[in-house]
């Protein structure tokens, strides 16, 4: 066993890459539930992106391109969620679950030729100067561009929902969707587009993961990451600051146990995998709080 081999920085570092594709995922669902659709449809999106993203960016040569069609890929799944949920008022629990086992059926057949090709390299961004900084620069400063992308849509996401009329609007849907049309509000359309946008950062979040994180193709390659971005988006109590705390809980464990295993410490592998997902169960349980919108699951008839 040698600890001395574990380096605080990069793994802070790592942690911050390493919690990209549930920051993702989690703060698209946390607009999706804000508008009282529950989706459990994540982890198929996410894959689905995953190799759409890796098909579009082998045929382009371009990383670029292939993050555009993971987020093209999510949102037509997403869309397809939203045409059964809020127009053919299917039940939104077994179409998410459907919409998953779905997307990962569509990724192994559309992945059976790409398994272990790599992928285009993505770059850091090298910030001059700031990189340099001991510490915080390799930290904040030389990450990729999707690290920062999610920093900022969490941001983002937050100023939209708390100090937009747009954002209040949706929040209203969420909470009470006959309120909301009797006001004069759109609530489908509303809700459409609150589930395309979700599913197009699932798709992101997907892509990031065949993309950078594990940059060649396997078969089921998000391996629970949309089920732990539906769990942490009640973790976080509908609030998007908590959810990149819980996003970044996730992935700091999950760097921390890799780094264990790579030290050689005298603890079984297995129980190293899965601490990860112990860890998020445990936080649920320890530190659930917040009301969940309103007509969260509840199917909206415009007749009511």
């Amino acid at each position: 066993m040698d600890l001395s081999a574990i380096n605080p920085v990069l793994l802070i570092a790592a942690l911050i890459a390493a919690s990209t594709p549930i920051l993702l995922a989690g703060i698209g669902e946390l607009v999706v539930e804000r508008a009282g659709v529950l989706n459990l449809g994540v982890e198929g999106m996410m894959i689905t992106g995953a190799i759409c993203g890796f098909i579009a960016a082998h045929a382009t040569g371009s990383a670029s391109v292939g993050f555009l069609g993971a987020a093209v890929g999510g949102a037509g799944l997403a869309l397809i969620f939203a045409v059964l949920s809020q127009y053919l008022l299917t039940n939104q629990v077994p179409t998410g679950l459907g919409l998953t086992l779905f997307g990962l059926g569509l990724s192994s057949l559309l992945g059976q030729d790409y398994a272990g090709i790599k992928a285009p390299t993505v770059s850091k961004i090298d910030v001059p100067l700031l990189s340099d900084i001991p510490v915080l620069g390799p930290i904040l400063f030389n990450q990729d561009p999707i690290v920062y992308l999610g920093i900022g849509m969490t941001v983002a996401v937050w100023w939209f929902l708390y100090r937009s009329r747009r954002g209040l609007i949706l929040r209203a849907v969420g909470e009470n969707h006959e309120a909301a049309h009797a006001l004069g509000y759109k609530v489908r359309l509303i809700r459409v587009g609150a589930i395309v946008f979700g599913g197009a950062c699932a798709g992101l979040g997907g892509s990031y993961l065949s993309l950078v994180r594990v940059p060649i193709w396997t078969d089921g390659i998000t391996a629970g990451y949309g089920w732990i971005a539906l769990a942490i988006v009640v973790f976080a109590g509908w609030r998007p600051y908590r959810l990149m705390l819980g996003a970044y809980l996730f992935g700091g464990v999950t760097v921390l146990q890799l780094n264990l295993q790579a030290a050689n410490v005298p603890i079984p592998a297995e129980y190293l995998s899965m601490s990860p997902y112990v860890a998020t169960i445990l936080v649920l349980v320890l530190m659930s709080s917040g009301r969940a919108p309103g007509s969260l699951g509840r199917a909206f008839h415009a007749s009511t």
